[in-house]
C-alpha cells in the first residue's frame, strides 16, 4: 500500500490540539511537509516540534483566526508563497450547543463564516498549487451529525450540513485535476470539545458529569470514545496516494455508533 507523502506540504487547520494536532502528526509520520494552523501561536510552535523531523525537516506554522476571513487569507497566502499546498485539512472547533429553534442569527451567521466561509478561503488560496500540481487532497473534518443530527447542537447541525454539501459539490468539480474533496465525520473522540458538551449537558440536566459520559459511552458498540490518533490516521490515509480513488465521501469514525447505513 503507497502511503508515502514525501514531497507533499499539508496544510492542517485547528491543528493546536484534538483531532487537528494528530492529522499533523500522521501526515509528517508519512512523510508530508506540515504546515499547522489555529489561533494560539505558543501552541503550535509545541505542535511542530514534536512533528516527525521537527523544524529542521520544514514543518512551520502559522497563526490565524478562522471567523476572520481577510486575516486568514492573507495568513494561508503567506504560507503557499513559501510553498504550495497539495493537502489541506480543514478542522474548525464547533459553535456551541443549543436548540435551533432559539438560536439568534448572528449565531447562525458567526458559525457559517467560520467554517463555510473559512474554507471557501482556504480552499481558493491553495488550488492554484493543486492544479499546478494535477495532484490535491481537501478533507474537512465535520461531525456525524451530517447524516444523524445531534439533539442541543441545533447550529453546529445546520452548519455541518453545509460543509458536506459544498464538499460534494468540488468533489465533482475537481476531480479532473487529481484533487479529491471528501469529510471525516468524527464520533464522540477525546477532544476539548466532548469535554465541554459533557459539561454543558451536566449542568443542564442537574447530573454528573461521570454518568454522562457512561451513558454516552453505551451508547458506542465499541463501548469507548475514540483518541484523536485515530481519527488522524483516517485523515491521513484520505491523503495519501492509496486514497487516490476515495472522493466525495462522508466517512465516519464513530466506533458504530450511528444506525444510519
Amino acid at each position: 500500500m503507497d502511503l508515502d507523502l514525501g514531497g507533499r506540504h499539508a496544510l492542517v487547520c485547528g491543528a493546536s490540539e484534538g483531532i487537528g494536532r494528530a492529522a499533523a502528526r500522521e501526515l509528517a509520520a508519512l512523510g508530508a511537509t506540515v504546515t499547522v494552523l489555529s489561533r494560539r501561536g505558543d501552541a503550535l510552535r509545541e505542535v511542530v516540534a514534536g512533528l516527525a523531523g521537527g523544524p529542521s525537516r520544514g514543518h512551520a506554522f502559522t497563526v490565524a483566526d478562522s471567523s476572520d476571513t481577510d486575516g486568514l487569507r492573507a495568513a494561508v497566502d503567506g504560507v503557499v508563497a513559501r510553498a504550495p499546498v497539495h493537502i489541506l485539512v480543514n478542522n474548525t472547533g464547533g459553535p456551541p450547543g443549543g436548540p435551533a429553534h432559539a438560536a439568534g442569527l448572528e449565531e447562525f451567521e458567526e458559525a457559517f463564516r467560520r467554517h463555510v466561509l473559512a474554507n471557501q478561503v482556504l480552499l481558493q488560496a491553495v488550488l492554484p498549487g493543486m492544479r499546478a500540481a494535477r495532484w490535491g487532497r481537501v478533507v474537512n473534518v465535520v461531525s456525524t451529525s451530517v447524516r444523524e443530527p445531534i439533539a442541543g447542537l441545533g447550529v453546529s447541525n445546520t452548519v455541518r450540513g453545509a460543509v458536506a454539501a459544498w464538499a460534494k459539490t468540488l468533489s465533482r468539480e475537481l476531480a479532473p485535476d487529481g484533487i479529491t474533496v471528501n469529510n471525516v465525520l468524527p464520533g464522540y473522540t477525546e477532544t476539548g470539545r466532548i469535554r465541554q458538551i459533557i459539561a454543558d449537558r451536566a449542568a443542564k440536566e442537574g447530573r454528573g458529569q461521570e454518568d454522562i459520559r457512561r451513558e454516552m459511552e453505551a451508547a458506542i458498540p465499541a463501548r469507548r470514545f475514540a483518541t484523536p490518533d485515530e481519527t488522524g490516521g483516517v485523515i491521513a490515509f484520505l491523503c495519501s496516494p492509496a486514497g487516490a480513488y476515495v472522493n466525495g465521501v462522508s466517512l465516519s469514525v464513530d466506533g458504530g455508533r450511528m444506525a444510519s447505513i
